[in-house]
């Protein structure tokens, strides 16, 4: 989360147009990514490229059906010995402010029945603004029971080293639509290195799936209070059994549900005050050649959050990848 006093400083600056250049040649290079707009897609273009170039490069796989879900985490885990990759994306427009969207490229791996790690990185593009790799992120997840329960608890770990980041993978504390505001230049100036916790929370009934997550968030640079945060989630596939032929657009191969997330203050003062909350449908399809397209437009709940976002995936599973490096 940007820091009270970015938030205040570009608070000013938007009224002022950003007119305002603390550093030599600032202006310049504002005028220079204004004029180039095609770079604003860059981000999009290469990580959707890394994932199509290296999904393509290995044979295609038979995969179960994925939760539908952008913020909130299931209880799954990946199987060992396989790995996804997978680019997330979030395209915003907050008042006052300038369009962006927010990419990141993951690699997931299961190393264990009970263990999964993940590695992402980064990046952003803002309109008017500038694109620019904003970090990097690697979670750890951890079942401790095994097997189906009524209630399936997964604990999670990450730590991130990130600077002006747009993906919006959590809502924790009192992130908001003014966060967005900060330019990148100056977002930049602002390097946080976290600690993220979730506890999530997973149960599978008659074809759906629930799953609830609490967040716990600290920066480990500096003596900030702890955020919190939730995330709800509810999908299922729309056909359970698998028709008798092959197909490309059957039932069973979309599944769709709904999540729920915000923030819920810090321990300075833990509630919704002045926090923000999103909503929105969620979507996927089990593409032929194990690849996997999400879609999930969502809509901020109050005046703190961003009016609208427009978050898309698209994932490859590899089976038992290092089998294909073998003679």
């Amino acid at each position: 989360m940007i820091s009270n006093k970015s938030v205040l400083t570009a608070t000013k600056l938007q009224l002022t147009k950003y007119t305002y250049c603390p550093c030599p040649g600032q202006r310049d290079l504002q005028i220079a990514n204004a004029a180039s707009p095609n770079r604003q897609l860059l981000a999009l273009g290469l990580a959707v490229a890394c994932v199509l170039a290296l999904a393509l490069s290995f044979p295609g796989s038979v995969q179960a059906q994925e939760k539908p879900y952008f913020v909130t985490y299931a209880q799954d885990m990946e199987e060992p010995g396989n790995l996804e990759l997978e680019s997330l994306n979030a395209v915003g427009n907050p008042r006052g402010g300038d369009a962006f969207i927010g990419s990141d490229v993951e690699l997931e791996y299961g190393l264990k029945t009970w263990w999964t790690t993940e590695f992402y990185l980064d990046g952003q593009a803002t309109a008017n603004q500038s694109t620019i790799f904003t970090g990097f992120r690697w979670e750890n997840r951890f079942r401790p029971w095994l097997g189906e329960h009524r209630i399936n608890p997964v604990l999670y770990a990450e730590f991130e080293d990130t600077s002006a980041d747009k993906t919006l993978r959590e809502v924790v504390g009192h992130d908001g639509n003014d966060d967005e505001l900060v330019p990148n230049w100056l977002a930049r100036m602002d390097h946080e290195r976290e600690l993220e916790l979730k506890l999530i929370l997973g149960s599978n009934a008659r074809g759906w799936n629930i799953s609830e997550n609490f967040i716990v968030e600290k920066n480990l640079q500096h003596p900030d209070p702890w955020e919190f945060g939730y995330a709800l989630g509810a999908s299922r596939p729309l056909a359970l059994a698998a028709s008798a032929h092959e197909c490309v657009f059957c039932r069973e191969k979309f599944a769709a549900g709904a999540e729920m997330y915000g923030g819920l203050g810090d321990s300075d003062g833990f509630g919704t005050r002045l926090t923000s909350h999103y909503a929105g449908p969620t979507i996927n399809w089990a593409a032929p050649n194990g690849m996997t397209i999400g879609l999930s437009p969502q809509f901020g709940l109050n005046n703190y959050s961003i009016p609208f976002l427009f978050r898309f995936s698209i994932s490859y599973e590899i089976q038992d990848v290092f089998s294909h490096f073998r003679r």
